[in-house]
């Protein structure tokens, strides 16, 4: 592939304004300078910087990040700031999305992705995908909340009842809470219809991808190719 069609494929522009910062010396590959747009070069694990800054080129791209609260998983946020403005612009706009949106008041683990066959693998409802929570509660619980949520519980305007994959509690007022469903505000609600209310939410894990402890809130890095091939695989409910 060109030159200017790899860094128009990882965000930089137009293919004319990618040819133009080629031309203007600010691309090196393998640490040497390009300076024809049209230099071919395989796309995938591509190491180039862009005035100084390193790239990897990658044909397509997951990201795991630490969302702190008061964040929008929405690129025309309404009422917060928007999580892609936590991303450098190149990765903004080569268009990558959230699997599975996270409430502006929810923290925790927030998979991007342009990447279409993993963001449906992760979150269609056939695959029942299992997503790992952990809640802090207003009333402190025991296990009777816990035996509630794996029986299953009626939310407010649903004909069903909802079941829980495991509960667990961590403490008096945190509960570890696995779910396979996405209704909307569906642990709040959950808990809700047990009889306590949902202070704070944290996601730690979708499928065997956890967030990492390395990652602070409001950081990102790229998910390993080892973290990809088992988030491919990764295990569903029965």
């Amino acid at each position: 592939m060109t030159l200017e069609k790899i860094l128009q494929s990882q965000g930089f522009g137009t293919r004319r304004q990618c040819a133009g910062l080629i031309l203007a010396g600010y691309v090196t590959v393998h640490g040497d300078l390009v300076e024809d747009p049209r230099a071919e070069f395989e796309l995938d694990g591509l190491p180039f910087t862009v005035d100084g800054t390193e790239w990897t080129a990658r044909s397509t791209l997951t990201l795991v990040m630490h969302k702190p609260a008061g964040y929008e998983c929405s690129r025309k946020a309404v009422h917060h700031a928007s999580v892609f403005e936590l991303l450098p612009p190149p990765i903004r706009e080569r268009g990558v999305q959230p699997i599975g949106r996270l409430d502006a008041d929810t923290t925790g683990l927030l998979l991007l992705t342009d990447d279409g066959q993993l963001n449906h693998a992760l979150i269609s409802p056939r695959r029942h995908v299992p997503k790992i929570y952990e809640a802090t509660l207003k009333h402190a619980a025991d296990a009777r909340l816990c035996e509630q949520l794996c029986a299953g519980v009626l939310l407010h305007d649903e004909n069903e009842t909802v079941v829980a994959e495991s509960a667990r509690l961590l403490g008096d007022t945190l509960l570890e809470l696995t779910i396979s469903e996405g209704k909307y505000h569906q642990v709040k609600r959950m808990v809700a219809a047990a009889g306590n209310r949902v202070e704070a939410l944290h996601r730690v894990q979708i499928g065997s991808l956890r967030l990492p402890a390395d990652v602070a809130p409001g950081r990102w890095r790229e998910v390993t190719a080892a973290e990809l091939a088992a988030a491919r695989s990764s295990p569903t409910s029965t």
